[in-house]
């Protein structure tokens, strides 16, 4: 690491505390992360699409620092809906997730996210959540009830402490939920379903023959399977949308700990939501967006890609077409100057003093505003600032040959974390 990196060193705003707090690998130099992947039914939204744009983000700047990312991004491919819109057939249900999957891969492509070479599916996995659900049935936390197996949460100490839940309110009655999914930002106050044993008319040909019997495994313990299986039982960071501390999050806590008797994430990160014009994204209102919409209007996949990535991810970003205008001239002039310095040597001047504190200021601002939660805006401002002033003094008295090679230097670097200047 550089001397500036360890004066400053990366703080990320953990939802677990509450607070910003250094990030302390579990293992010296590598990093586990895990960021929540899409349903694979149908096609992400620009609001999901934000959620990838800063996790990517997060996962090159911790590459920039030096760190090792062992990465896992997860499809979940098997599902009530899923299984629905494929009329219970699996060969059905294969086409389906399999479009849906190219369809990522290519807006993923265009926005310039990476993912990692190797992406488990829900359906890939059943064998490790079978694993789970048995031991959580050998510790009393899961109970079996008819062909479903449920998980009680009043069995695990401490439900619900990453969202905060007050269980004050939980119900004397015994309740069950048995679907995968529930609509809208409430919780399900009683059990939640791990397991779902096979019923004809509702699964079709959709099914597993475990020793849990014939049946699937339900959403809840989906990820948890997917994580233990490629990364094992603790990690470093898992990311999401804000969604994910609903019913989702602090399932994945409960199952996990449960097995594993340990802490499961050091850091949780969660972004906030994408309006349109001042509205929250959903089918219920009929305003769901997504990126080849708006680039079929006319904007750069860099210009959507900085726009998403250029408010921080953890306030409300609203999507107008005044602010993606601005985004869009904000970006192109952002490549114009960078690319003056990245391209063909200009005529070889004497070294400018009066540059150093901008060509400097290039990485010290990035990393300074990066390690800072992550706080993109801020550092491209910076970025844009130094590259104006460093224009004027190429155009006044112009600059060494040791300065360009270090200017062009640290734009690469940079990009490499961006991917905004050079597409």
């Amino acid at each position: 690491m550089s001397r500036e990196i360890q004066q400053h060193p990366l703080k990320l705003h953990n939802t677990m505390t509450g607070t910003k707090e250094g990030l302390v690998p579990l293992t010296d130099r590598t990093l586990k992360l895990f960021t929540c992947g899409p349903s694979i039914y149908g096609s992400p939204h620009i609001g999901n699409y934000r959620s990838f744009l800063y996790e990517d983000i997060l996962s090159r700047y911790l590459n920039y620092l030096g760190y090792t990312v062992e990465r896992l991004i997860n499809f979940t491919d098997v599902e009530d809906k899923s299984i629905t819109r494929a009329g219970r057939n699996m060969e059905q249900l294969r086409e389906i997730t399999e479009a849906a999957a190219e369809n990522f891969f290519k807006n993923c492509g265009l926005l310039h996210i990476r993912v990692p070479d190797f992406i488990p599916r829900s359906s890939t996995s059943v064998d490790q959540a079978v694993r789970l659900i048995k031991e959580l049935l050998k510790k009393g936390v899961a109970y079996q009830h008819g062909p479903d197996v449920f998980y009680d949460p009043l069995k695990f100490p401490g439900f619900g402490r990453l969202f905060g839940l007050d269980l004050t309110r939980w119900p004397q009655k015994k309740r069950r939920f048995r679907r995968d999914n529930y609509e809208g930002n409430r919780w399900n106050l009683g059990d939640f379903i791990l397991w779902h044993g096979y019923r004809p008319q509702r699964d079709g040909d959709i099914f597993w023959e475990t020793d849990l019997g014939k049946g699937r495994p339900a959403w809840n313990v989906q990820d948890p399977a997917m994580i233990t299986k490629h990364l094992g039982f603790q990690i470093d960071i898992v990311c999401g949308g804000i969604d994910n501390l609903y019913r989702h999050h602090d399932y994945t806590i409960a199952i996990i700990e449960a097995v594993s008797g340990t802490t499961f994430a050091n850091f949780w990160l969660h972004g906030e939501h994408v309006l349109l014009d001042g509205k929250k994204i959903s089918k219920s209102k009929g305003n769901i967006i997504y990126p080849g919409d708006l680039l079929a209007r006319g904007i750069s996949a860099a210009g959507l890609r900085f726009g998403l990535i250029s408010e921080h991810y953890r306030r409300k970003l609203d999507l107008t077409d005044l602010f993606l205008l601005e985004k869009e001239e904000r970006c192109r002039r952002l490549q114009s100057l960078a690319r003056r310095f990245t391209g063909p040597l200009s005529a070889e001047g004497k070294e400018n003093h009066e540059a150093e504190p901008h060509i400097e200021g290039l990485f010290l601002d990035f990393e300074k505003f990066l390690n800072d939660d992550l706080r993109v805006g801020p550092a491209c401002d910076a970025l844009l600032h130094h590259l104006e002033h460093l224009e004027l003094h190429r155009e006044k008295t112009g600059l060494g040959s040791s300065q360009w090679s270090r200017i062009r230097k640290h734009l690469l670097q940079i990009d490499s974390v961006l991917q905004i200047i050079f597409e």
